[in-house]
């Protein structure tokens, strides 16, 4: 009997894009309350570009298979499953382990995706459009207000600023300028972040602050992004990429950024400040982050299903070419998210 085989792609270190490896072994057989899911897209995101370089927080010892989140077909379920769900389109959010032709997953970790959907615009909202939906909804905003959303070209910039301008927001976008026009097409006021004289401009065009930023980056400018807010404005950082370039310790850089974001909550001004974890509740409440997870999944799958999300896909690569993705990924020259299609 022939052993059926999967591919998937391995992390051995700390290695250059170029030292990922390919291995091919068995296909495994998934238990009770399990599902093999035959992955038809998946991501490369900021998570694995820290992971390559041991910076990110929680991440498995070396060697391990990347891959964020994924979208595929379940092929088999385990013992007293329901075989209705062979055949099913789902999606998942993984945290490691789908960069990979198959996975096995636990049944109430997926979500079905709808038949309609191309599986790469589906990836484009799995973990980048969940956070997407819940930092915009927890910020409590409402139409008319001003938002300011860096790296407004990213993966989950660009689903932000869409559900941003679903929901009555004007949305000033900071990006390269080469990333400008596809921004305007998304009715962004774009900015280069680049630019010193960006506060300024944000003032000038939002003169009593913004009432929400929304930061990828941390680092020192979360400082300016705090002076922008406008009376009752709320920060929400989601993420450390300046810490990509530091030569410290990644788990003191944030300590030291979630000690600055506290330490402005406690001043009388009427701002809030915190840092967007996507996990969490995940061991405390499990059940309960399980079913908001796959609510909110549905959430913007369907509005991707309606049209109000336009997926936003910087470049496809096949799961072999992972390598030549992570460089494309790494040096941002296009909009959106990078997908791999096993």
């Amino acid at each position: 009997m022939t052993t059926a085989l999967m591919t998937e792609v391995v992390l051995p270190g700390v290695v250059e894009p170029d030292g990922l490896q390919i291995h091919r072994r068995a296909r495994p057989v998934p238990a009770r309350g399990q599902a093999l899911v035959e992955i038809e897209a998946t991501g490369v995101s900021y998570a694995e570009q820290a992971m390559r370089r041991d910076l990110y927080p929680g991440q498995p010892k070396y060697p391990f298979v990347p891959g964020y989140d994924l979208v595929g077909t379940v092929r088999a379920v385990g013992p007293g499953g329901d075989d209705a769900l062979i055949g099913t389109r789902v999606a998942a959010v993984t945290k490691t382990g789908a960069w990979a032709t198959h996975a096995v997953l636990a049944v109430d970790d997926l979500t079905p995706v709808p038949a309609e959907l191309d599986p790469a615009a589906a990836e484009t909202v799995v973990v980048n459009g969940v956070t997407a939906w819940q930092m915009v909804h927890g910020a409590d905003l409402r139409a008319g207000q001003t938002i300011l959303v860096h790296g407004a070209n990213g993966g989950v910039g660009t689903v932000l600023v869409q559900l941003g301008r679903h929901l009555g927001l004007r949305v000033i976008g900071t990006a390269a300028p080469r990333h400008h026009g596809a921004l305007r097409a998304l009715g962004v006021e774009p900015l280069d972040y680049r630019d010193p004289g960006m506060a300024a401009r944000i003032r000038e065009l939002s003169p009593r602050g913004v009432d929400a930023v929304f930061d990828p980056v941390g680092g020192p400018g979360v400082e300016t992004s705090y002076r922008l807010l406008a009376p009752g404005g709320k920060l929400v950082v989601y993420g450390n990429a300046a810490a990509l370039g530091s030569a410290g310790s990644i788990v003191w850089v944030f300590i030291k950024l979630l000690a600055r974001l506290y330490t402005w909550n406690a001043l009388p001004n009427g701002h809030r400040a915190g840092f967007y974890n996507f996990w969490a509740g995940h061991l405390t409440r499990r059940a309960a982050f399980r079913r908001r997870l796959r609510a909110d999944l549905a959430t913007v799958l369907d509005l991707l299903r309606q049209g109000v999300i336009v997926p936003q896909i910087a470049a496809r690569f096949p799961l072999t070419e992972v390598s030549a993705a992570l460089v494309f990924a790494e040096t941002r020259s296009r909009p959106g998210k990078v997908v791999l299609e096993p």
